[in-house]
C-alpha cells in the first residue's frame, strides 16, 4: 500500500522484507519506514494510539479552528482485529474514547473469527458490536469484507456519527488459499504452490512476481496520491489566508508542528532557597503551572490520582465532549491506555503531553513506556510516590524494582531529583526533550532543598550527575552516591564521616541514562576512576550499581519487597539512617 501511495518503499525494499538493514521490518515502525504512522506491533496499543490521535485532533481543532478556518479537521482511521479487541488496553482506550466521543474516530475490525491458536470461539465468544455499544460507540457491520460499496457506506455513515464507530467487516482469512478460513494463514507464508493458487484466484499473472499491474499502479496515483496532491495544496491556500488573519495562532501552529517551544518557555520557572522543604512531586505541580502558561500546547492529566501526582493546572479547563479545547485531561484508571494515548498524542503533533501515576504502577503502562522509546517520542511521564517512603500503604504501593527495570529500557530518560530545584531542572529535560521520552519519579515525603542546586541543578541534573557535595580537601578519600530523598540523608553522613577524620564527597546521580551520554572526562571529574571507596544509597533494586561502585564499592539498597508503617519507620527499618551509612563506608 505504501509503494503504490507514493511512499519511498520501492518493489525492492519489499523484496527485502524482514531482512537486517532494510526499510521493511517485521512490524511497522514509524522511524523506520516512509508512510507508517505508528508503531503498533503489540496488539491493542494501535487503537489506543488511535484514540489519542482523535484526543489530539478534537483538541486542535477547537484551539486553532475559526469561521471559515477549518485547519485541523481529520478524521482518525485505525484497522484492527480479534486480537487488539481481546487486549486490555484496547478495552480501556474504547472506554475512554466512548466517554470522550470522539466522533471522529473510525475503527475498522476485521472480523474473521481466526487468531493465532485456531478458531476465536475457543477463547473469545462476547458479542464484540455490543460491548463497544456499552461504551458508548456506534456498531456497525459489513457482512461481505469483499463488498467495498458496503464498507464504503459504513465509512460514509460513521463519518456522519456523533460517537466513535466501530466498523466490523467480516471477512475470511486467507480467502483463495488452501488454508482459508485457518489459522493456518495467519502467520506463515504460503509457500510456492498455494501462492500460484492465490494468483489463479485472484486473477492475478502466476508467471510474475513483485508485479504491479499498469491499471493498478493508475488507480492508486489518481485516487491517492494526486488526490491526496489537490487535497494538500487547497489545505496550503486555506492556510496562507489563516497566516494573515491570525498570524499569532498561525505562528503558534506552525511552531508546534515543528515540535520547537515559544521562546520564553522556561522564564519564571521556580527557584527553591535552602530551609525550605517540599515533596518532589508538589515542586512538580508548581512547575506545570508555570509551564502550563508559558506554552499553549502544554497538556496533560492522571490515571485517576490527580490530586496525589499534582498534574492538573488550576488555571485551565478540562479536555470534556463540552470542551475540547480544555487542556486537563481525565484518563481515568486506565493507566496502559493513558500512556499509550499520549504516544498517539504525541505522534499526531501539535502538542506536548504528560500524565501521571503512581510510580509502582508504571508496570501497568510499561509496554507503552517502551513504544514511546521505540518510536522516539518526547512524552512525559510524572510517576510520584517513588519509594517504600510511601508508608502505610504497603509493599503493593511501594516500588523496589522499578527504577532499574526502567533504566534498562534504552532510550527513556529516567530521572529521580533530589530536591525542588532538580525538579525544575528534571522538567527543563522533559520538556526540551525533541527524541526521548522522560521518566520523572518523583516523591511523596517532603525533601529538603540542599545548598547550592539553586545554581547547580540545571546543568548537573541535564548531565545525569554532577558532585552536589565536595570534600574539603584536594581530593576525595571516598564517594557517596544517591538519588532522590537519599541524597540529603548521603550529605549528612559525609558530614559525620568528617567529624571521624575521612573526607568524602558527595554526588547526586538523578539520571544513569543522561550520565551514560557524557564524554569520559566529565564522568571522571565526578566520579574518579582513583576513588575506589564508594558506597551507593538509594530505596530500590540494587541492580545496575555495580556500574558505579565497582567490585570493591558497596550498595545500600532495597533487594526485597517493602512494609505497610509509616514511612519514616519503613525508612529506618530498611537501613536509610545516617548511622548505618556511615557503618557501611567504615567497613573499607
Amino acid at each position: 500500500m505504501l509503494h503504490l501511495s507514493g511512499y519511498n518503499v520501492s518493489l525492492d525494499d519489499l523484496k527485502q522484507f524482514r531482512q537486517w538493514g532494510s526499510i521493511t521490518p517485521g512490524h511497522p515502525e514509524v522511524t523506520h519506514t516512509d508512510g507508517v504512522e505508528a508503531t503498533t506491533g503489540p496488539l491493542g496499543q494501535g487503537i489506543a494510539m488511535a484514540v489519542g490521535m482523535a484526543m489530539a485532533e478534537a483538541h486542535l481543532s477547537a484551539k486553532y479552528n475559526r469561521e471559515n478556518y477549518s485547519i485541523v479537521n481529520h478524521y482518525t482511521y485505525a484497522l484492527c482485529g480479534d486480537g487488539d479487541l481481546m487486549e486490555g488496553v484496547s478495552q480501556e482506550a474504547a472506554s475512554m474514547a466512548g466517554h470522550m466521543k470522539l466522533n471522529k474516530l473510525i475503527v475498522l475490525y476485521d472480523s474473521n473469527d481466526i487468531s493465532l491458536d485456531g478458531p476465536t470461539s475457543k477463547a473469545f465468544t462476547e458479542n464484540v458490536g455490543q460491548r463497544f455499544e456499552a461504551y458508548g460507540w456506534e456498531h456497525l457491520l459489513v457482512q461481505d469484507g469483499n463488498n467495498l460499496d458496503e464498507i464504503y457506506q459504513a465509512i460514509e455513515s460513521a463519518q456522519h456519527s456523533d460517537k466513535p464507530t466501530l466498523i466490523e467487516v467480516k471477512t475470511v482469512i486467507g480467502y483463495g488459499s488452501v488454508n482459508e478460513g485457518t489459522s493456518k494463514v495467519h502467520g506463515s507464508p504460503l509457500g510456492i504452490d498455494d501462492t500460484k493458487n492465490v494468483k489463479t484466484f485472484y486473477g492475478v499473472d502466476t508467471a510474475e512476481s513483485f508485479y504491479v499491474s499498469k491499471e493498478v499502479r493508475s488507480h492508486f496515483i489518481e485516487q491517492i496520491v494526486c488526490e491526496g496532491q489537490r487535497a494538500e495544496k487547497n489545505w496550503q491556500i486555506l492556510f496562507d489566508s489563516y497566516q494573515e488573519v491570525y498570524p499569532e495562532l498561525a505562528t503558534q501552529y506552525k511552531k508546534a508542528f515543528s515540535n520547537e517551544l515559544p521562546d520564553t518557555w522556561a522564564e519564571n520557572l521556580p527557584t527553591y532557597s535552602t530551609g525550605t522543604s517540599a515533596a518532589s512531586r508538589v515542586t512538580s505541580k508548581e512547575v506545570i503551572q508555570v509551564l502550563s502558561k508559558n506554552i499553549p500546547t502544554f497538556w496533560g492529566g492522571s490515571a485517576d490520582l490527580s490530586a496525589s501526582n499534582n498534574t492538573m493546572v488550576s488555571e485551565e479547563s478540562d479536555f470534556t465532549p463540552e470542551n475540547y479545547a480544555g487542556r486537563n485531561i481525565w484518563f481515568g484508571v486506565r493507566e496502559f491506555a493513558m500512556a499509550a494515548a499520549m504516544n498517539g498524542i504525541q505522534l499526531h503533533g501539535g502538542t506536548k503531553v504528560y500524565g501521571g501515576t503512581f510510580f509502582v504502577f508504571v508496570d501497568y503502562l510499561r509496554a507503552a513506556v517502551r513504544l514511546s522509546a521505540l518510536q522516539k517520542l518526547p512524552v512525559t511521564y510524572v510517576l510520584t510516590h517513588d519509594s517504600v517512603a510511601v508508608g502505610e500503604d504497603g509493599p503493593t504501593h511501594e516500588p523496589v524494582e522499578q527504577l532499574a527495570s526502567l533504566r534498562c529500557m534504552p532510550d527513556v530518560q529516567v530521572i529521580r531529583p533530589a530536591d525542588g530545584n532538580e525538579t525544575v531542572a528534571a522538567w527543563k529535560v522533559a520538556v526540551s526533550s525533541k527524541d526521548k521520552p522522560t521518566v520523572l519519579v518523583l516523591s511523596r515525603q517532603n525533601l529538603p532543598v540542599i545548598e547550592d542546586t539553586d545554581r547547580l541543578a540545571t546543568e548537573g541534573v541535564a548531565k545525569g550527575g554532577y558532585v552536589i557535595s565536595k570534600q574539603k580537601g584536594k581530593f576525595p578519600e571516598g564517594i557517596l552516591i544517591a538519588t532522590g530523598s537519599e541524597v540529603n540523608l548521603a550529605i549528612s553522613a559525609q558530614k559525620r564521616l568528617l567529624e571521624s577524620g575521612k573526607d568524602v564527597s558527595v554526588v547526586s546521580l538523578p539520571s544513569f541514562d543522561l550520565f551514560e551520554q557524557q564524554n569520559e572526562a566529565y564522568k571522571e571529574s565526578v566520579l574518579p576512576t582513583a576513588i575506589l571507596k564508594r558506597v551507593s544509597i538509594e530505596m530500590a533494586a540494587s541492580f545496575g550499581w555495580e556500574r558505579y561502585v565497582g567490585l570493591q564499592g558497596k550498595i545500600i539498597s532495597i533487594d526485597r519487597f517493602g512494609a505497610s508503617a509509616p514511612g519514616d519507620i519503613v525508612i529506618e527499618k530498611y537501613g536509610f539512617t545516617v548511622e548505618n551509612i556511615v557503618n557501611t563506608y567504615n567497613l573499607f
